[in-house]
């Protein structure tokens, strides 16, 4: 895992400055503590950070073909190097080192643009081609690994495998992104189409883009997507046994590395059938470690623990407080944009804790998504069907109206919120789950902005991506819709975004064999009975790892990481609330009505409300922004 950073002249082959290239580079030195590179030539300069995972000794980077027309800095891993090489091997090609990212060179060479296709892994790269001066990035098909770029006025391209890479460049403009600051409060991230500040873009999971000297920027181009418009007719025995075999080439082929290896396990499904499989895999103990908290409903390491000592791990586990807020200013330097998903610090804390041992550790990641284990892919199944038996015409006005005198009751279990069930049924299905996937509410968001902010929206809202994607997914049915626009938007967005800057914060790789594109594709094909049944999520992951995992571990509840914001803004962060609504970078900005945040917090504190969640998101705007925009 590494960090990539670089500049390209669109228009003509200016001198690159190397040291600002090492500038972006070292901007992100956690992503790359084992070595540094930077190469230039006229018109353009790549940078790279380096954590050694694949021949220590040979795949120093910027790397470069024999005769120098072609180099490449590169971020992740290709886990078929081995046998695309063999392949290239036999067209001619000769290779000097044992690393993947060689492989990236003579792919270009023998295939061009075609040559990603073959590629299985996580990555983001850029490559030079000083024949054909052109700069192609390119971002693996689920958006895994990162990259950011954008234009400057003297006309040249930049891009960082994360935001303070760019920011570190003295051309770069800085100023906020209102739209972004619309999606942030309403999806509780930055989406991967959005940023926080204006100009800079972001390549999309699955996407290239090709620069060449002398012609404008083009649009990215899509290589790979996943589709749900097909079903499997195997029987489900077969599709068991195909699982499984996916699920072991997938978990093998991210266990080569040349340095020490293991997995977070959670005492869940999903990270559980991970180390199955490693242990199934390998000739020595796996290693695995977990992370408790000093609150026993939170608590999962039992769990976790019974996982180890089934499959003979050697196992680390830790607790940590509850109250771990004192982390906050690390995950606000680490991200960047502002990012709401507060599970984001215990996910610290157990990379922090992995490193301690190995520098690679393979998750969970992804399951939920690909075999739909997420509570609200139930909640959407069964309110579809309802809306099946009312047309829009009466639901609207009837349930919506319904809904809209019903009591709030945030406190209650989701099936009994018959005021958020109600106003979801009242709308269309891309509508309701839009609103199901947020965070803080169209209504709220309404009121917390300022008029001019309101003006400067244009109507722009945070759900309506999620009801494009959906509405034009390549899908059959309403679960299908839901998980497509996921993938797309709260996968790369969220999870992978978490993930991502969380294990590279401490100079670790995280691998998500889950989240194989062979995988994905199978998993998108099953029936929707497949997937969930019984009110049951992820119906065939389930069983197939009945041969591995103990029914206990199999069917209990979900539970992932859960941290009590709600308790820290009527304990210790409730100073904080309070002094969002005056003297904060939000207050400065002039978009939001101080009074709307100030009873807000008032209410969360006194127990009138439950406000937590949003006061997190606004604690974190209003950090974030300082940060970015010197709004302090």
């Amino acid at each position: 895992m590494c960090g990539i950073a670089g500049i390209f002249h669109l228009e003509t082959a200016k001198p690159v400055d190397p040291a600002r290239v090492r500038l972006m580079t070292d901007a992100m030195v956690h992503r790359g503590p084992d070595g540094s590179g930077v190469w230039t030539a006229p018109g353009v300069g790549l940078g790279h950070r380096r954590l050694s995972i694949i021949d220590l000794a040979g795949g120093a980077q910027p790397m470069l073909t024999d005769d120098g027309a072609l180099a490449v800095t590169f971020n992740g891993e290709i886990y078929n190097f081995a046998a695309v090489r063999t392949e290239l091997e036999s067209k001619g090609h000769i290779f000097h080192t044992h690393s993947d990212t060689e492989v990236i060179l003579h792919g270009w060479r023998q295939w061009g643009p075609e040559c990603v296709q073959r590629f299985d892994g996580m990555f983001a790269f850029a490559l030079y081609d000083a024949r054909a001066q052109s700069l192609w990035l390119v971002r693996d098909r689920l958006g895994v690994k990162p990259l950011h770029y954008a234009q400057l006025s003297d006309g040249s391209l930049i891009f960082a495998s994360e935001l303070k890479g760019l920011l570190v460049h003295p051309l770069l403009r800085r100023a906020p992104d209102m739209h972004a600051v619309e999606d942030f409060l309403g999806l509780g991230y930055v989406p991967d189409d959005a940023c926080i500040v204006q100009g800079i873009k972001k390549l999309g999971a699955g996407e290239t883009l090709l620069l060449q000297r002398g012609k404008p920027l083009p649009a990215p181009i899509r290589y790979w997507d996943v589709s749900f418009a097909d079903r499997s007719r195997a029987k489900p025995a077969a599709l068991e046994e195909e699982l499984v075999a996916l699920m072991q080439a997938a978990v093998r082929s991210r266990m080569v590395a040349d340095v020490p290896l293991g997995a977070f396990l959670s005492g869940g499904v999903d990270s559980s059938s991970v180390v199955a499989l490693m242990a199934e895999a390998s000739k020595r103990a796996v290693k695995t470690c977990t992370i408790g908290f000093d609150v026993d409903t939170l608590d999962e390491t039992a769990y976790a623990e019974q996982i180890a000592k089934r499959f003979a791990t050697d196992h680390s586990s830790r607790i940590v407080s509850s109250d771990d807020y004192a982390l906050i200013d690390t995950l606000v330097y680490h991200f960047d944009e502002p990012f709401a998903d507060a599970s984001a610090l215990p996910t610290y804390r157990v990379c922090e804790l992995a490193r301690e041992s190995v520098t690679v550790a393979l998750s969970g990641d992804g399951a939920d998504e690909a075999f739909a284990g997420y509570r609200r892919y139930r909640f959407q199944h069964t309110e579809e069907r309802l809306r099946g038996f009312l047309p829009q015409s009466v639901r609207g006005p009837i349930l919506g109206g319904l809904g809209h005198i019903y009591p709030k009751a945030d406190w209650a279990p989701r099936p009994l919120r018959a005021k958020a069930t109600l106003l979801s049924l009242a709308q269309s299905g891309e509508e309701g789950y839009a609103a199901a996937v947020g965070v803080t509410g169209q209504p709220m968001r309404t009121r917390l902005f300022s008029p001019d902010a309101r003006t400067a929206l244009q109507g722009h809202r945070a759900e309506d991506r999620y009801i494009h994607a959906m509405r034009n997914a390549p899908a059959r049915e309403a679960l299908d819709r839901a998980q497509y626009a996921d993938m797309k938007i709260w996968l790369p967005g969220d999870i992978l975004t978490k993930t991502d800057r969380m294990s590279m914060a401490v100079s670790l790789e995280a691998r998500e064999p889950l989240l194989d594109h062979r995988l994905i594709e199978f998993a998108a094909r099953l029936p929707v009975s497949m997937r969930l049944r019984g009110g049951q999520g992820k119906y065939l992951l389930k069983k197939a790892m009945q041969a591995y995992l103990p029914e206990d571990i199999l069917y209990r509840p979900k539970m992932g990481f859960v941290t009590p914001v709600s308790h820290w803004f009527r304990g210790a962060l409730a100073p904080e609330a309070a002094a969002i609504a005056g003297g904060s970078a939000l207050a400065r900005t002039g978009w939001f009505d101080g009074k709307v945040i100030a009873r807000a917090a008032a209410d969360h504190k006194s127990g009138l409300a439950d406000h937590g969640r949003l006061l997190w998101q606004l604690m974190i705007l209003d950090r974030s922004l300082g940060r970015l925009f010197n709004l302090g």
